[in-house]
């Protein structure tokens, strides 16, 4: 018998300098996806300005979607349908938005109904933390990732579901979240809002349904960012050990599972948390913050 072939990655550099998918990247990209697969179909995007929510915006525009995003940097959500203008030929609508401000969100879902007639997905993928030893948390810090990941969410997530139910129309919404079933440390004030909304969404996934609203969630694994830069350096020296297949994840991949959950194909798909972390959640862990001596010579992942 013939032993088992190995597939061994490249990793890369660890060195190098973390990054996302330069803009020419992102339009040399190809896709399983037919060019008119969201036709007529209106989407928005937070957090779209760079990483997941660009790529997604993009690949959603590519497959002849209405395209909105939404963000705190409008410099960035100008760059994001600067791109899209130019490879798609097709015009987004951007709004600057604080996703903590239930009364800005309520003001964004009414202008993107405006615009287009009406929405068809909602894609939450504004967030943010920082890596950090629990322990040492300030009440600030803690605050602020809690009001953003899960209250943002939240207000977006209500606001969208309200107008469907009152014009009778059907809607989807995907959050983008991590799979914390495990944990995460360095990590949790993330991982609390994550859960959040990961048990919000299966909660309400049933609630809706009778307005025929679906609501799943993303969970990336360790997926190669402009947000790395985050992280020091002994970290992202790491990553890619966290998961069986030794590698990073892109954009490009959480974009397209996006696009498929947003396609008539996954009609039936509700209350569900796909993951996407290369075999992750059964494998290693990720230290975001660099990982301590006490567990480094336990060989841990």
């Amino acid at each position: 018998m013939k032993a088992p072939r190995i597939f061994r990655p490249e990793p890369g550099d660890p060195g190098r300098p973390a990054r996302g998918l330069s803009d020419e990247a992102l339009a040399r990209q190809t896709t399983v996806f037919r060019d008119d697969l969201l036709a007529g179909h209106t989407i928005l995007i937070s957090g779209a300005g760079s990483g997941m929510g660009k790529a997604a915006a993009f690949l959603a525009a590519r497959l002849g979607a209405n395209v909105a995003i939404c963000g705190r940097d409008s410099a960035k959500l100008d760059a994001t349908a600067t791109l899209i203008h130019e490879h798609c030929g097709r015009e987004v609508f951007c709004q600057s938005t604080n996703i903590r401000d239930a009364d800005a969100v309520e003001t964004l879902i009414a202008r993107v109904h405006d615009r287009f007639g009406g929405l068809d997905t909602l894609v939450n993928n504004a967030g943010g933390q920082f890596p950090q030893d629990a322990i040492d948390f300030t009440r600030k810090g803690w605050l602020a990732v809690i009001d953003t990941n899960l209250n943002g969410t939240w207000w977006m997530m209500q606001e969208a579901a309200r107008r469907w139910r009152d014009t009778g129309k059907p809607g989807h919404i995907i959050n983008i979240v991590a799979n914390v079933e495990r944990g995460m440390p360095q990590a949790a004030h993330t991982c609390a809002a994550r859960a959040g909304v990961i048990y919000l969404s299966k909660t309400v996934a049933t609630e809706w349904a009778p307005y025929n609203i679906r609501v799943n969630c993303i969970g990336p694994g360790v997926i190669e960012t402009e947000g790395f830069r985050m992280y020091p350096e002994e970290a992202l020296a790491r990553f890619h050990q966290a998961n069986p297949m030794k590698m990073r994840g892109n954009a490009w991949d959480v974009a397209e599972a996006i696009a498929y959950l947003a396609s008539p194909a996954a009609r039936f798909v509700n209350g569900d948390l796909m993951i996407i972390d290369g075999g992750q959640a059964q494998w290693g862990v990720v230290w975001p913050a660099g990982m301590p001596d006490y567990f480094a010579d336990d060989g841990a992942g």
